[in-house]
């Protein structure tokens, strides 16, 4: 493969179409440009459609995350967003179509992120690579998809 256009698409699936690459907060906006996809899927493939694409996104993003890291020679550069598609995508498995839902995992997504308790900080110092990428962000969606399956579960 011609190393141009191996590096645009390692970019294109790293920066999230490109999502990564806003100037201010490429974490959020990445997890913003997973919403619709989502959707979509929570809409017409119910939880198991959700499932599929964020462990797909999840381990396709592991090789993607560390290759282009690599060409970047950063560790975690922030234009790498693939990971919180994965974590956004679970965080959102039990919400459904319900947009209040969506609204709360979205948060509750960013907030663990950003925060890193307990196994995402773990994740996010002591693993390198692709798989230091992902998952934090795959703990981070697995916390925030439990408390959206609680809100579900006790008040819709």
């Amino acid at each position: 493969m011609n190393k141009s256009i191996k590096f645009k698409v390692l970019e294109f699936l790293a920066t999230w179409l490109y999502s990564g690459k806003a100037p201010k907060a490429p974490g959020t906006c990445g997890s913003l440009a997973t919403l619709p996809f989502v959707f979509a899927l929570a809409y017409f493939g119910g939880m198991y459609a959700v499932i599929a694409f964020a462990l797909a996104v999840a381990l396709l993003g592991i090789p993607v995350a560390g290759e282009y890291a690599k060409i970047l020679n950063r560790k975690d550069p922030g234009q790498i967003v693939i990971d919180e598609v994965a974590g956004q995508s679970l965080a959102l498995v039990f919400a459904g179509t319900n947009l209040w839902l969506f609204a709360l995992g979205f948060l509750l997504f960013r907030l663990f992120d950003i925060s890193k308790p307990w196994l995402v900080g773990w994740a996010d110092t002591k693993l390198s690579g692709g798989l230091g990428i992902m998952l934090d962000d795959v703990f981070a969606g697995i916390f925030a998809g439990i408390f959206v399956w609680l809100v579900q579960f006790y008040f819709f």
